[in-house]
């Protein structure tokens, strides 16, 4: 009896290992069908998410709306021009003041005060000037001398010499002093400078102040320094752009250097993909080794050399950022940053390399794909061309609005005054109630604002401009993804390849996606444009809870930043799949990207093993080519190369123009790999679709070409083998 319970047992076992099974199936939706009319993307289709595009139209008028209405109140000359007291810009041509293109203030030292991170403006006369002082000058000096008359152009406009020393100080008609100072972004401030380890302005230590005593100068510099929290972010503004003015040629070659690469490694892809990929794996290795190489021969060139042993956290932040690199520490820690990227790298690839074999397959016949549909490589400029529209039209709209507000005047005064803080009029101001009983008050331009309607509206516009430009890129990134899926799935769906081939297969795809499927693109990019203004919200949230100590309230926002990332990055993974099955069936946007989850689902292994696997080789050949352009542009900019008779430019920081050259050579080379990375998404969607519809018989044959057959369906035998045992 007891064989016979055993054999039961095993039975009922398998009886209802084969009910899980169905019933995941179930879950994960119905597979597709045979179908012999099937022959690709449909062109028979309708339009789908009409009310959507309904809504987007709505949207664009209103955005349009609220440009017009923004460019009508607003005014750019307050970002770009400094303005005095009494609200006028210095500099602006057709103004009186279009000969004194410079802010003067008063008292810098007064700018120290808690006031200005409320009212963004110091609390101390400013004028506007031909040019900054050049000397040291206290009015009480000044007036009995020859000197008054340089020191007149000083004082407020209009300033006439018939008060007591006491009384013109007192209504702030003019400064006490005068001292060196230099023109930064268009505002005058104290000539600093470091003299054996001493701060100093110009070449004294000493002043007098308005009584005829000497003091000492650096008390000045210091409120100045302390007045000045920005002054040294301005100054290495200041600097970057000088850097930028003299190195834009030499970061223009370098991006078109990378361009070419780029261009060059896509050419090679696509007639020696296998030799290409291992040739990128190798000199990925071999550019993290010559790193590290070079890291160690630097941190051991300055073993001994003073100075070099002081730690990162001594040392502190410093704005030249040269200064790190006569570190020990510095090359240290470079050196480690690479030597753990090196060894996931070799690790990764060890454990991978069935897999790679298998993604290197799927890569050969993506180059295929690409070769037959060459068009595809221009498509990101169109894609960077629409951004860029985005992108500009959210920028001036932005500027526009931050500048429509109204001149607020305010009551200032240093000496206590129940009406501080106050708005006023400055007209009506010397003949009213508030001068009257605060008489050392001023009324002086706070900021720029407004009570009215539209005033109190700019916070909900400039809201909608951010939630528009989201809604927008995203819409043109996702037309780029139907359209480059739509030509790719055009190939992958041709029987006889590349003979049933469409004519224009990306200008057919171009013109189904905008035609009839509007509507299901700006579905998928509302709701991720939705997911990202929430982003936006939570991170203003975020930094005004910074000043709070309630640690409750900064654990809660730190899960909703994290929540909401993660939802982001799967929203984005959900639409590019439904976009590609847009692309194919024409169907709606919920009704894609329920097919494209269930069919990834019940190809979760296939997923595993080829998606992320290219993703990682594309990812490499990015590094490579941001790598080898990086060292290639930090041995020029550091002298250490020349090309032909020229040399690089001198520099104030010599990571400028090699940080701004990584950054686009990543931007231009992930702009190449997205082609290829979208054109290995859609083949491997047509690849499972293949598998469901078709059996490989002459009836019905697979539309794969046999190389990619005999590799794919071994290894994905391979892995259901291996995911059955696991069960």
């Amino acid at each position: 009896m007891a064989p016979l319970h055993s054999s039961l047992g095993d039975r009922a076992r398998l009886c209802l290992k084969k009910e899980k099974k169905n019933e995941r199936k179930k879950r994960k939706g119905t597979p597709q069908k045979y179908d012999p009319t099937f022959k690709g993307p449909i062109y028979n289709r309708g339009c789908t998410d009409v009310i959507c595009c309904v809504f987007l139209l709505l949207a664009i008028v209103g955005y349009v709306a609220v440009g017009i209405i923004a460019w009508t109140h607003g005014d750019p000359r307050k970002v770009i021009y400094p303005t005095d007291s009494r609200g006028e810009f210095c500099g602006q041509k057709g103004t009186k003041n279009e000969n004194k293109p410079y802010l003067f203030y008063f008292n810098i030292v007064k700018c120290a005060s808690p006031l200005v991170l409320l009212e963004f403006q110091c609390p101390t006369p400013q004028i506007c000037v031909e040019k900054c002082p050049d000397r040291y000058l206290t009015y009480l000096n000044a007036r009995s001398s020859r000197d008054f008359e340089y020191y007149k152009q000083f004082c407020v406009p209009g300033f006439k010499n018939n008060k007591g020393v006491a009384e013109v100080l007192r209504d702030g008609d003019c400064p006490a002093v005068l001292i060196p100072s230099k023109p930064l972004a268009r505002r005058c401030f104290p000539a600093i400078h470091a003299y054996k380890g001493v701060l100093m302005v110009g070449n004294e230590t000493t002043y007098e102040d308005g009584h005829g005593s000497r003091k000492n100068i650096t008390d000045l510099v210091e409120g100045a320094k302390k007045a000045n929290g920005v002054l040294e972010a301005r100054q290495l503004a200041m600097r970057i752009f000088e850097d930028y003015t003299v190195s834009w040629y030499w970061i223009i070659i370098g991006l078109v250097i990378a361009m070419a690469m780029s261009l060059l490694f896509i050419i090679l892809l696509r007639f020696l993909a296998g030799i290409m990929v291992w040739v990128m794996i190798i000199m990925v290795i071999l550019v993290l080794g010559y790193g590290i190489f070079h890291c160690y021969m630097e941190y051991s060139r300055l073993r001994g050399e003073a100075g070099s042993d002081v730690s990162l956290v001594d040392l502190g932040f410093q704005t030249d950022f040269r200064v790190y690199l006569h570190l020990r520490q510095t090359w240290l820690a470079f050196m480690i940053i690479l030597s753990i990227l090196e060894v996931i790298i070799i690790l990764l690839l060890i454990f991978l390399r069935k897999r790679i074999l298998i993604a290197i397959a799927l890569i050969k016949e993506a180059s295929r794909a690409v070769g037959y549909v060459m068009c595809s490589l221009l498509y990101p400029l169109v894609t960077f061309f629409l951004l860029c529209l985005c992108i500009a039209y959210w920028a001036s709209t932005a500027v526009f609005l931050s500048t429509s507000n109204e001149a607020v005047y305010k009551i200032f005064d240093d000496s206590p005054c129940p009406f501080t803080a106050k708005t006023c009029n400055p007209e009506t101001f010397p003949s009213s109630n508030e001068s009257r009983q605060c008489p050392n008050a001023r009324c002086q331009f706070a900021f720029y604002g407004g009570e009215s309607g539209y005033h109190r509206a700019l916070l909900g516009l400039q809201i909608f401009n951010a939630f528009m430009f989201f809604w927008l890129a995203n819409f043109v990134l996702a037309l780029g993804q139907v359209t480059l899926a739509g030509a790719f799935a055009s190939y992958y769906w041709a029987l006889r390849k590349p003979d049933d081939l469409p004519a224009f297969p990306l200008f057919s795809a171009f013109g189904r996606a905008l035609r009839y499927h509007t509507g299901s693109l700006a579905f998928g990019a509302l709701i991720l444009a939705i997911v990202q203004i929430i982003r936006v919200i939570l991170e203003y949230l975020d930094q005004r809870l910074k000043a709070a100590e309630n640690k409750f309230a900064k654990c809660l926002m730190t899960c909703l930043k994290c929540c909401f990332w993660c939802l982001e990055k799967f929203i984005k993974f959900l639409n590019r799949n439904a976009y590609i099955m847009i692309a194919i069936y024409g169907t709606n946007f919920c009704t894609s990207a329920r097919n494209a989850f269930f069919l990834l689902m019940r190809n979760i292994i296939r997923v595993a093993v080829l998606d992320k696997v290219t993703d990682f080789l594309f990812l490499l050949g990015k590094l490579l080519i941001v790598g080898s352009v990086g060292i290639l542009a930090f041995f020029f900019f550091t002298h250490r190369i020349r090309i032909v008779q020229d040399t690089a430019p001198p520099l104030n920081y010599y990571w400028v123009p090699i940080l701004t050259v990584i950054v686009g050579s990543y931007l231009i080379a992930h702009g190449f790999f997205s082609v290829y990375g979208m054109c290995v998404d859609t083949l491997f969607l047509c690849f499972c679709e293949d598998l469901e519809r078709n059996d490989g018989s002459q009836e019905r044959p697979y539309f794969m070409s046999p190389e990619l057959r005999d590799i794919l369906l071994k290894g994905s035998a391979e892995e259901g083998k291996r995911a059955e045992a696991e069960e």
